[in-house]
């Protein structure tokens, strides 16, 4: 192995020196997540169908394009810190998430076959803090 600066390497690789840094705790990536979500609020995203009815092996592997975990896996921060692909078990995985949390985030049961990304980011915002979830989802239903 060859070593080099980090100025060579960026002459040939997309270098993101803070993503180690920047979100290490679980917070920090669910705010991302949603700051993400935020930089196009009215952007339609697809809600995955039926998460809470699949069996745990099929919910795994969930997933559908231009869903809220579309937009977390076209981060090239997230997809170096680990984030494997956008399907349903590798959000959770990386989100440390439980199945009820992701679920509120990106099931259709609540929000019908799709949804504008500001109301996903709400719902990611509910996951850092839970006890303010149905309060973050009202504000921002009627500020918008």
């Amino acid at each position: 192995m060859k070593h080099q600066t980090v100025d060579q390497l960026n002459a040939v690789a997309d270098v993101h020196s803070e993503a180690t840094v920047l979100f290490a705790s679980r917070s920090q990536r669910l705010e991302r997540w949603a700051q993400l979500l935020e930089q196009s609020p009215s952007r339609r995203l697809t809600a995955l169908a039926g998460t809470e009815y699949a069996a745990p092996e099929v919910r795994e592997k969930m997933r559908c394009a231009g869903s809220p975990i579309t937009v977390a896996f076209e981060d090239p921060i997230f997809r170096a810190q680990g984030l494997e692909d956008d399907s349903y078990g590798a959000a959770k995985r990386f989100f440390e998430m439980s199945d009820w949390q992701l679920h509120e985030v990106v099931c259709h049961c609540h929000v019908g076959a799709n949804l504008p990304a500001r109301w996903a980011a709400t719902r990611v915002r509910a996951a850092i803090s839970p006890g303010a979830g149905i309060l973050a989802w009202l504000r921002a239903a009627f500020m918008y």
